[in-house]
């Protein structure tokens, strides 16, 4: 990780103005997965929106609170998706303030069918820690705005990530949510999360004239159409990489996720082989790899002949 990314460690629990309409206050949950932690955004100047207020945490909890000044009060909560390090605050956050939660359904919506056929023949989560309790008081789709007292966020389904991730865009910039991050690229395990649908949600942000990203986790993006850029070539290059290793003879996830990352840590690999799984699910679909028997994680794969 290089030192500008590193650089970015601000203090947990402190409300941080970004621009004018929007504070930042980082949550007290930094882990390999979720780097400094995650980022809980407030939007508006006096009736309040929340967007993803977290992990469940007392301390972050008073933190939100916290910040809400004179004159302001949170009208809002709305939520990317159903990951535990960013819905689980939402409905104790919204009871306190008398709000309503928003998203798009609860961590089942938003799947696509072969992610559906997975989940139904037994595939779970690899650990990635769904808010499997996780329901939407306002449930919301593509093309729907949320708006508030001086502000408007259009819902934008970005499934690829988790099935029911969605973006927030205001004006020229945009929450992403964990879809884009500068610091590292992101997770799609299956069943929750879906290659195909991730790429076309890439081509769905870039179509659009952004300034900036504000992610789930880290830095502001400053240039989001390179960051999108650099994702779509790095799924295409370990693409790349996931065919080389099937030209040898057929193989399984986990040994293709082995050769391929050498240098990954022992306890990420099981992440490292849900990531190839998803690459193997999308090379599937569009008959480029074929599994011996049925689609699923231990499945033995070989290129289509």
């Amino acid at each position: 990780m290089d030192a500008e990314i590193l650089a970015f460690d601000p203090k947990v629990g402190v409300a941080e103005v970004l621009e004018a309409g929007v504070r930042r206050v980082l949550a007290p949950n930094p882990s390999p997965m979720t780097f400094r932690g995650t980022n809980t955004y407030m939007v508006g100047e006096s009736g309040l929106c929340v967007i993803d207020p977290g992990p469940d945490s007392d301390a972050h909890l008073e933190a939100i609170l916290g910040a809400v000044g004179a004159g302001q009060s949170i009208t809002h909560v709305v939520v990317t998706h159903a990951h535990i390090d960013h819905s689980p605050l939402a409905f104790r956050l919204a009871k306190v303030c008398c709000a309503k939660v928003w998203a798009f359904g609860g961590p089942d919506a938003g799947r696509s069918d072969v992610m559906k056929e997975l989940a139904a023949r037994g595939l779970a989560g690899g650990g990635e820690g769904v808010d499997a309790s996780f329901e939407a008081d306002m449930v919301v789709a593509e093309g729907d705005i949320i708006e508030g007292d001086g502000w408007a966020l259009e819902v934008i389904h970005t499934p690829g990530h988790f099935g029911n991730h969605i973006a927030f865009g205001m004006g020229d910039l945009c929450f992403v949510g964990d879809h884009v991050m500068g610091w590292a690229s992101s997770l799609v395990s299956p069943p929750d999360g879906d290659l195909t649908d991730f790429m076309e949600s890439c081509a769905k942000l870039q179509a659009r004239p952004w300034r900036v990203f504000h992610a789930g986790h880290g830095a502001p993006i400053e240039e989001p159409h390179a960051r999108l850029d650099w994702l779509v070539k790095h799924r295409l290059g370990r693409e790349a990489e996931i065919l080389s290793v099937l030209q040898q003879g057929a193989d399984t996830a986990a040994g293709i996720a082995a050769q391929i990352y050498t240098e990954t840590p022992a306890a990420l690999l099981p992440a490292a082989t849900r990531n190839v799984f998803a690459h193997l699910v999308d090379l599937s679909g569009k008959n480029i790899v074929l599994a011996q028997g049925e689609l699923h994680a231990d499945a033995v794969f070989e290129l289509f002949s």
